[in-house]
């Protein structure tokens, strides 16, 4: 067909535009500037502790399946196994299913397999220990690609789809065995209550023996979670000369469960009437053993699948999703999807004066905030809907910061999937979850925090096929329904699981007290925001209730102390008595007394928490005593060696007050915007991001949590941050001289600097082509339609910020 030229149509030049920029965004392989060991270390070289605590491996976008190696604790008092690799333990499998930049007990680590070159003495399959392999130099890895190469000689590469993977392995000469151990997981460290347990499961040796099929039953990890079931099917490219299954006891000292409790660990029992074993409620580990004799091919490659419902539909994504026994074609299937899907969509220059380490920076960044939540629609076990189901979020506490805002412009459909599934989960399990993974909703560190994200979307304008009734009464259940005490030994009081657990106290008293509940502090500065979020829903559901939240939404306000004194400044946060009265025995806001779920504040001093109120600055400003004393005071939070509180693997090398590697800091260094002062809120944030974020293996300041970290970067380097629940973005500055982003429905993004390579100082913005004397702007502004932001950037600090400041919709007297 003839095709119009460009400007011949209003309506079609920016139509075929459009098509020419994806096509030459697709013609590039962004996937070359992702760094997927960028985070894999901590400060101390060689060791996980006090870093990203990513998963290394084949992944697709927000895919099921997350084909990796599992590893051992090197140190149990250092170990970090929740991603699977680690950088210093030993490979005791490669397996279906991880998280990424978690922390605390793991979870997963399932259906797996693991190459051995021999089966006899000292080699016992009910023990990895006995098998475990160390590494030979340097692991390699690219988006969707891995390799290792252990010490007994087997070169292991791998890649996945959204529900299966590929390994091959490459023997040395000799013999050749895959074992297949249905009771390995990511095991947690000695004695921790959140332990993560096998209970059972089914293996059937299908094709004499070049096919597998059946499930496993585990239960536990951190979010305490109930059993679930993940089936899978398994062939291999060649078939083995024998397959046998086994069985044998489970020595593990799993409570309430049937175990051996003494007397070591057992050999396992080989099948030989059938092809098939079955653990029931006696808890038996089984699994089956794949054997191929010396004379066999030195390249043997496995195709799993796995599912939540079935073996046939475990058997299905193998058909549909790897239909070629060649490695590479699932790598290339990979790179092709994460370009398309989220490389393409940000477009930065790439020529020979571009700043790579900031361009690798960006992708890798982009990479890892779509490793997680996981996708499962059509994978839902537990109930019927044609709702999407999603699981993973691991946790809101974590990405409703910023992440979630980004998933808003970036990935539209997607994220409104992900809230459809929120409100499905509510609607058929009682509560929204903070944290969720397996099947189960766990932990809550804090607040209600899918109410943050559902305000967030909601003040944003995102409707689609989301129910916002239903949404809304989602949210109020966590405002109004005291959730039934878990008993959880990670704490005691209160529910763990869902909703507020201090939830009475906020009722009653309008703040959580320090007698009756623990993380006092933190508590009630999450519920603040919570209702303020109610309060932003309420305002288009249900108008009588708005006024009610947003009067709830102060209640920080009545743990506010004028009294309390600390490095010269008054006023501050601090723990308060059921009857009324402040708890001032020998209370220091630096200390938070190990920052857990037993303390005052949760992974954040008293100082931090006393910054984050996103939702009345104004008022927060007016008891720090005025815009200058909050100015020196954000001043301090800067200043190196300040820091007296031991956070663990939390603070890891870091001296300040103000510890970006945390959630709660992370809208901090903006806040000199609230008082015209943007420069300050340049020089601050750049700061932590030219730090803290690097690409190396040492590559950001903790745990990635899901990318939360990653996404903070990622705001930092458009020169943007969101303030969530609110249609509001602070201006900072941009890393990039032009980046294009496509956001939305396929409008476009533009982001300049000029000036750049002087300073990163903002002496003018134009938004739009209009002169621009706010710090902020509103999400209507860039983000709906498409949009310009233009700097102008120079070496100098300028007070170019004369306009009014950003809002306080929050702003309320006790």
């Amino acid at each position: 067909m003839r095709v119009p030229k460009i400007g011949a149509s209003h309506q079609l030049a920016p139509l075929l535009l459009g098509m020419v920029k994806t096509i030459l965004a697709a013609q590039v392989d962004y996937s070359q500037y992702v760094n997927p060991f960028m985070g894999s270390e901590g400060p101390f070289p060689g060791q996980g502790y006090g870093g990203g605590d990513i998963f290394v491996g084949g992944a697709r976008p927000f895919g099921v399946a997350k084909v990796g190696i599992d590893t051992t604790a090197a140190n149990w008092s250092t170990a970090v196994l929740n991603g699977g690799w680690t950088p210093d333990g030993n490979v005791t499998a490669v397996s279906m299913m991880h998280e990424s930049g978690t922390g605390g007990a793991p979870k997963y680590g399932l259906i797996p397999q693991m190459p051995l070159t021999s089966v006899d003495s000292p080699v016992n399959l009910l023990d990895n220990l006995t098998y475990s392999q160390p590494r030979v130099g340097n692991d390699s890895a690219s988006v969707g690609y891995f390799k290792t190469l252990l010490q007994n000689g087997i070169q292991i590469e791998l890649s996945a789809t959204r529900h299966a993977g590929i390994i091959q392995y490459s023997f040395p000469d000799g013999e050749k065995h895959v074992l297949v151990d249905l009771s390995h997981y990511l095991p947690g460290s000695p004695g921790d209550a959140n332990g993560q347990f096998y209970v059972g499961g089914e293996i059937q040796i299908e094709d004499s023996g070049k096919a597998y099929t059946g499930y496993g039953t585990y239960v536990g990890g951190w979010n305490n979670g109930a059993p679930f079931t993940v089936y899978f099917y398994g062939e291999f490219s060649t078939a083995p000369g024998t397959a046998r299954t086994f069985t044998g006891t489970n020595t593990d000292p799993m409570p309430r469960y049937q175990t051996l409790a003494n007397g070591g660990i057992v050999q396992p029992t080989y099948g030989n009437v059938s092809d098939k074993a079955t653990s029931g409620p006696m808890n038996d580990r089984i699994g089956a053993l794949f054997s191929w004799d010396s004379e066999s091919t030195s390249q043997i490659s496995s195709r799993v699948g796995i599912s939540l419902i079935s073996t046939e539909k475990a058997r299905s994504y193998v058909e549909s999703e790897i239909s070629s026994w060649k490695l590479n074609d699932t790598v290339q299937s990979a790179v092709e999807e994460w370009n398309q899907g989220v490389f393409s969509k940000t477009r930065v220059p790439l020529n020979s004066t571009a700043n790579m380490t900031n361009v690798r920076l960006l992708y890798s960044s982009l990479y890892f905030i779509h490793l997680m939540p996981s996708d499962r629609t059509g994978e839902n076990p537990l109930w019927q809907s044609d709702e999407p189901f999603w699981d993973d979020f691991y946790t809101l506490w974590d990405i409703f910061r910023c992440t979630v805002s980004f998933y808003h412009i970036y990935q539209p459909t997607y994220y409104e999937s992900m809230i459809r599934g929120l409100i499905d989960i509510w609607k058929h399990q009682g509560f929204l979850p903070d944290g969720r993974s397996g099947n189960w909703n766990g932990l809550v560190q804090g607040g209600s925090n899918a109410d943050n994200m559902l305000a967030d979307a909601y003040v944003k304008g995102l409707r689609g096929a989301i129910n916002w009734t239903e949404g809304y009464a989602a949210m109020r259940t966590d405002a109004e329904v005291i959730p039934y005490n878990t008993y959880d030994p990670t704490d005691l009081s209160a529910s763990t699981k869902e909703g507020r657990g201090a939830l009475g106290d906020w009722l009653e008293l309008g703040y959580v007290s320090q007698d009756r509940n623990t993380r006092c502090i933190s508590r009630t500065v999450e519920y603040s925001l919570n209702d303020f979020a109610l309060s932003q829903v309420a305002n288009g559901e249900k108008p009588s209730d708005q006024e009610k939240y947003l009067n709830r939404s102060a209640g920080w306000q009545r743990i506010w102390n004028p009294d309390v004194q600390s490095l010269n400044f008054t006023g501050f946060l601090a723990p308060k008595f059921s009857n009324g009265t402040f708890n001032n025995t020998g209370y220091d806001p630096r200390y938070c007394y190990d920052c857990e779920w037993l303390a005052y504040t949760y992974e954040g001093v008293p100082w931090e928490y006393s910054f984050v109120i996103p939702h009345d600055m104004e008022t927060l400003i007016d008891f720090m005593g005025g815009a200058d004393t909050f100015d020196s005071r954000l001043d301090l939070m800067f200043e190196p060696d300040m820091s007296v509180q031991n956070l663990g693997s939390n603070g890891a090398g870091i001296t300040t007050i103000i510890n970006i590697g945390n959630e709660p800091d992370f809208a901090t260094p903006y806040l000199y915007n609230y008082i015209n002062k943007q420069a300050k809120s340049v020089q601050r944030s750049r700061g932590l991001g030219y730090q803290y974020f690097k690409d190396e293996a040492y590559g950001v300041p903790g745990n990635s949590d899901a990318g939360a970290m990653n996404s903070w970067l990622l705001w930092q380097m458009l020169g943007i941050y969101p303030v969530v629940t609110q249609p509001v973005y602070l201006l900072v500055s941009p890393w990039f001289p032009d980046l294009n982003m496509t956001i939305g429905n396929n409008q476009t993004l533009r982001i300049t600097a000029n000036g750049l390579d002087e300073g990163y100082y903002v002496q003018s913005v134009k938004i739009n082509g209009q002169a621009w004397t706010k710090n902020w702007f509103e999400h209507e502004d860039v983000m709906t339609q498409g949009g310009t932001i233009e700097f102008e950037l120079g070496p100098e600090a300028k007070a170019w910020d004369t306009g009014s400041v950003p809002p306080s919709p929050g702003h309320r007297t006790v």
